[in-house]
């Protein structure tokens, strides 16, 4: 059963999730662009319904985040999460775009920026995606800085990732980061990870030991009335990880392959990590969706912390 939220902004919350902000249970947001631009069907559908399935073992209630038919979803029920996973055409939703396709009744799937939005609009304070978006390569020419550092300065939601994607420039988005005073933690690790990969080759802003320090952290910015999100870096586990030397070359071709096309903006992305997919011959999405399924078990337990 499903339940609208407001009688002016078509917001509704799957059964699951209206079960937990009645007890006040521990909820995970969850992004839907990684399940309509991240990989193609049915892996799309397997990774969606195991990162839930990870969030529910770990004590706390999955909420993946979605615009379908000019609604807002906030959890999606099963058959939902398989139509969406079989869709051809969802809107890749951020801050600019997300109320144009609740206005005009399109569906579209969240990227980090605008499940924020929706998160924050709804109470749930954690978020788990694969990685960020940030500052391309080449953005001194290009400009093209993605919404969600933005998003991260202005939202309080605490976003476990696997730190920005390795197309992007890394160091350039740290500093964005730094200068909008996000906080950058990466758990139980002094390197700074890159995604695909352990490790970036820079050292990691902050470190923290456990899901408690986080939340505590978490809860003494709230305290203090600072603003703004926090960006929670976990890295891949070992057994799965590309490493950094090793994925350079390929991200060198894959960028190049996109010059030579002339792929710009919100298609980018996409194309780079489909490029990547057939470069290293499926590996990088093995260890996208052993990531995925990483921070989901990290942002769960962070949940639970804190709501102790």
């Amino acid at each position: 059963m499903t339940k609208a939220i407001s009688p002016l902004l078509p917001i509704v919350y799957s059964g699951e999730v209206t079960a937990a902000k009645a007890r006040n249970a521990p909820i995970v947001a969850l992004e839907s662009t990684i399940i309509t631009h991240g990989m193609p069907y049915p892996g799309n559908l397997e990774m969606a319904r195991s990162v839930e399935a990870i969030i529910r073992q770990q004590g706390a209630v999955p909420a993946t985040i979605a615009v379908l038919d000019g609604v807002l979803h906030i959890g999606l029920e099963a058959a939902q999460i398989e139509a969406l996973a079989k869709f051809k055409g969802a809107m890749k939703l951020s801050r600019a775009d997300i109320a144009f396709a609740i206005a005009e009744r399109r569906t579209g799937a969240t990227t980090v920026a605008a499940t924020m939005i929706a998160a924050a609009r709804a109470g749930i304070s954690v978020f788990a995606t694969g990685g960020i978006g940030g500052v391309h390569r080449g953005a001194e020419e290009t400009f093209d800085i993605s919404a969600d550092l933005e998003e991260l300065a202005r939202t309080a939601v605490i976003v476990v990732s696997a730190g920005p994607k390795a197309i992007l420039d890394i160091p350039k988005t740290l500093e964005v980061l730094e200068t909008r005073g996000v906080p950058v933690v990466t758990y139980d690790s002094e390197d700074f990870p890159a995604f695909w990969s352990r490790t970036s080759g820079l050292p990691s802003p902050l470190t923290l030991p456990s899901p408690a320090a986080i939340a505590n952290f978490q809860k003494m910015r709230k305290q203090l009335g600072l603003d703004g999100g926090m960006l929670i870096a976990n890295p891949v586990p070992l057994a799965d990880e590309i490493p950094r030397e090793e994925m350079e070359i390929y991200i060198g071709r894959a960028l190049a392959n996109a010059e030579r096309e002339e792929i710009t903006g919100k298609n980018v992305t996409p194309f780079l990590l489909d490029n990547l997919f057939h470069l290293t011959n499926g590996r990088s999405l093995k260890t996208n969706i052993a990531l995925v399924e990483n921070n989901a078990r990290l942002a769960a337990e962070i949940a639970v912390a804190m709501n102790d």
